[in-house]
């Protein structure tokens, strides 16, 4: 019988430890320039060395190189990184040659150096009680500003987050109107929860565990609400003549319905085409239906028009998505024929490092333990201006690359735009393909051609003429110019589709056909197809 017992033993283990410098590295290579200003501002309240200069400050990469080339014995922070993302994916244990390359000092940047050292506050010089932090490297950064008068006195403005207005929901809007109705209170109850239950198109539907919208029934709005059955029926005859018309519908026919009522388009052709041949609507069976009703294909097709003038889903007026603000991290620009990248870093805080703390350290009659808090701040703060600076050559390196691969599309517009993947842009910068993905994550680009996403340039290949050459993104435009310019009622199949891009010398299946227009919401031909 085996019992437990403790035992040492030995072990070779190799393993890749992040640390807080490169954690901040990968975290600020991620960010936007909208993203990288708040995270500066959070840093500027935390971290009292650091403060926000008067006037852009100049980059280290104008210090001279003796002074910033960097400790040969840290490893710069991308080659960490691109060993850890390489790590991660199973790859040699060592750094690629071109890594570590990458990281060598160029003309474009030149790496902070270590400022830091692990030499303890004991063995300091009385004379000298900051030996252990160069500071030197960073004179443009400990700019005290003595010529200039300091404020004394500092206004708190308002913020401006109390001039903005809050957008109506359909909530609101409903909760507002039951407010100025005149009911018993068990109905209001019951309209409440009839109002908690619509969702973002106004429907009274709710989203199982697979994600599919089902009917949630009266009887369980009742039983979940303590309610009676009766009041919540007369809730929802309540909820149902609030605006917008539609509001609280169980699916689209009762929804067109509630409309057509409102409009007292109860008794009429475009009604009982709602009630009774919405599928055939919705497959463009005019003839039919004009047989089944009896009347003309002409009142047909007007009553038709009607009801496509109703609104499907009438809560999307009030539940509209907000508009997203964006400003480009980069711009990419021509000058004298060539294209060249400027980054965006207007409203930036430009950073520096405090002279009243530095000028701290110089006392003698200072606290040890002020001392050892001060200098982990300069040692923070240190970090966080190199992390920036790499940050911000990576992206300027990728979007170079980009260029070099895209100068068609630059130049004449998006039928240009070339297939390239990450992979290709990281060999050619020298990184690991998931440093180049975190570089161009949520960020974007003004070119000539407008603002776009820098994941827009990187598209899959199909075939072409010349092999691998045509965008997948290519491909869908075309197909989508197709089907716009079809005849309604002889339709474009997917399998003509397919025939029409092999004559342009593109060669894709029938079923990627299909795969394309279902990306793009392009309804079948079927679907499509017109009938007179």
């Amino acid at each position: 019988m085996a019992f437990l017992e403790t035992r040492l033993s030995l072990k070779v283990q190799q393993k890749q430890v992040l640390t807080p410098g490169l954690v901040q590295m990968v975290s600020l290579l991620t960010l936007n320039k909208l993203e990288l200003t708040e995270m500066i501002q959070q840093e500027l309240v935390q971290n009292p060395v650091l403060e926000e200069g008067t006037e852009i400050v100049e980059s280290p990469q104008e210090l001279s190189e003796a002074e910033l080339k960097q400790d040969a014995s840290e490893p710069a922070a991308t080659d960490a990184i691109d060993a850890v993302d390489a790590n991660n994916a199973n790859d040699a244990a060592e750094f690629d040659d071109s890594d570590r390359q990458y990281a060598d000092v160029s003309d474009r940047e030149v790496t902070v150096e270590h400022t830091v050292d692990t030499v303890p506050v004991e063995a300091e010089a009385p004379d000298d009680p900051y030996a252990d932090l160069d500071l030197q490297s960073f004179d443009n950064y400990l700019n005290d500003g003595a010529s200039r008068p300091r404020e004394t006195e500092i206004f708190e403005k308002p913020s401006f987050e109390n001039f903005l207005a809050k957008a109506q929901t359909l909530t609101d809007h409903l909760e507002w109107q039951l407010g100025l109705a005149t009911m018993d209170e068990p109905v209001r109850n019951a309209c409440h929860s009839i109002i908690g239950n619509l969702n973002e198109d106004g429907y009274l539907l709710a989203v199982d565990e697979n994600g599919r919208e089902v009917l949630i029934n009266l009887e369980e709005i009742a039983e979940s609400g303590e309610h009676q059955l009766e009041d919540v029926q007369k809730a929802l005859e309540v909820v149902h003549r609030f605006d917008p018309p539609g509001v609280a519908a169980r699916d689209l026919r009762e929804c067109l319905m509630i409309q057509l009522t409102i409009l007292e388009e109860d008794d009429t052709i475009p009604f009982e085409i709602v009630r009774d041949h919405l599928h055939k609507v919705q497959n463009k069976q005019f003839k039919e239906i004009a047989k089944a009703i009896g009347q003309s294909l002409e009142i047909v097709m007007e009553a038709v028009e009607i009801v496509k003038a109703l609104d499907p889903r009438p809560g999307q007026k009030y539940n509209r998505t907000q508009p997203r603000l964006i400003e480009p991290d980069v711009f990419i620009v021509k000058s004298s024929g060539e294209y060249g990248v400027v980054t965006n870093e207007d409203e930036v805080p430009q950073l520096r490092l405090s002279p009243t703390y530095r000028h701290m350290l110089e006392r003698d009659s200072i606290n040890k333990d002020v001392k050892n808090y001060v200098k982990d701040c300069f040692k923070s703060a240190v970090q966080l201006l190199k992390n920036i600076e790499q940050r911000k050559h990576i992206i300027v390196k990728v979007c170079e690359a980009i260029i070099r691969r895209q100068t068609d599309f630059l130049d004449r517009g998006i039928d240009q735009l070339k297939p390239m993947m990450i992979k290709d842009v990281a060999e050619e910068v020298g990184v690991h393909p998931s440093t180049v993905s975190r570089a161009v994550a949520n960020k974007f680009a003004h070119t000539p051609q407008g603002v776009f996403e820098l994941r827009y340039f990187f598209s899959e290949a199909v075939n072409g003429p010349m092999g691998d050459g045509t965008s997948l993104l290519i491909v869908k435009r075309k197909v989508k110019k197709y089907i716009e310019t079809e005849d309604p009622r002889s339709p474009l199949t997917d399998e003509k589709l397919a025939l029409m891009l092999k004559d342009e010398g593109i060669c894709v299946t029938r079923r990627s056909i299909t795969k394309y227009r279902e990306d793009l919401k392009i309804p079948s031909t079927h679907q499509r197809r017109v009938r007179s």
